[in-house]
């Protein structure tokens, strides 16, 4: 936490015994839209007006989709597309300039450019009326290249955890596919994220009546993740069409219980707010041990990794 003197912590003070801090609840948004597909300069308006009004909500933590910046399926237009980390804050900082009157932060899903390879990112960002900064920008780790998806031709994989301290404290970032492999979450868990933010592009498909598979899958992996390590899943999921693939929309907040607290409409534009506390996540562990369990064997599981060999 040092070096943001100029935000202010959604933190209690220390407890009086010297106790790890508390921190305080704090209302987080997912911002579901339909970005207008490899329009960046366009996107970008939208992103910053959508920022400023979940912020004038109330949102504390504002969540965008997985490429929200350009669309998803750019496919060989991805360099196009891709922008800078640095470009990205400073381009959000241009439109945000002289509008925002308190601090608000948000992750942003948006192709990325560095040195010479293109990564399907999520930036964390924090904005102040006068203050802006980059605290992480984390990079994909599976990359889907199956059915529709054909990321592995376009984008390079990340190979480091999406974990930042915030503020709020802990957070984990998954990028869609991500989260569909459980050890992601697992790891971000142990390395002490309390929330995990999970920006997703999941086209709608396996239909099965009225159910959409896809959506039904999202809901049961983020309250599998909740529920197994007491943390907050925030899964914030685009909107719209593309190329005659509809994103399926229906973004989730799930307590530390597991229990869905909101949940966006399908396949709409919408804002999706909800007050998080952080003090579930303690009731939650301490009802149903399993983090603790996992904590107290992570020595041994991982020597049994290192035992399976590359």
């Amino acid at each position: 936490m040092q070096g943001l003197p100029e935000f202010e912590f959604a933190r209690s003070a220390p407890n009086r015994d010297g106790g790890t801090l508390r921190f305080m609840a704090f209302t987080v948004a997912c911002a579901q839209f339909a970005p207008q597909k490899a329009k960046v300069p366009e996107n970008l308006d939208r992103i910053a007006d959508l920022l400023l009004q979940s912020s004038g909500e109330g949102a504390d933590l504002v969540v965008f989709p997985e490429t929200c910046t350009s669309g998803y399926f750019v496919e060989g237009g991805v360099a196009e597309v891709s922008l800078s980390a640095e470009k990205l804050e400073a381009e959000l900082t241009r439109r945000l300039a002289g509008r925002l009157n308190r601090h608000v932060d948000c992750v942003v899903g948006f192709y990325e450019q560095s040195e010479g390879t293109n990564f399907n990112s999520a930036a964390y960002l924090e904005f102040g009326p006068s203050h802006a900064r980059t605290s992480h920008v984390y990079r994909k780790f599976f990359l889907p290249t199956y059915g529709v998806f054909d990321e592995q031709r376009f984008v390079g994989r990340g190979t480091a955890l999406g974990k930042v301290e915030t503020r709020f404290g802990g957070v984990g970032i998954l990028i869609c596919e991500d989260v569909w492999h459980s050890l992601l979450g697992a790891l971000l868990a142990m390395s002490g994220a309390t929330l995990m933010v999970v920006p997703s592009a999941s086209p709608a498909r396996d239909f099965s009546g009225e159910r959409i598979g896809n959506l039904d899958r999202y809901r049961r992996m983020l309250r599998a993740l909740s529920e197994e390590h007491g943390v907050w899943s925030i899964n914030c999921q685009l909107s719209g069409f593309e190329g005659g693939k509809g994103f399926v929309g229906g973004s989730l907040i799930v307590d530390p219980l597991g229990n869905v607290v909101a949940e966006s409409p399908i396949q709409e534009d919408h804002i999706l707010l909800a007050q998080i506390d952080p003090e579930l996540g303690q009731i939650a562990r301490a009802n149903t041990p399993l983090f603790d369990d996992l904590r107290s064997n992570w020595c041994d599981l991982v020597e049994i990794a290192r035992s399976l060999g590359p």
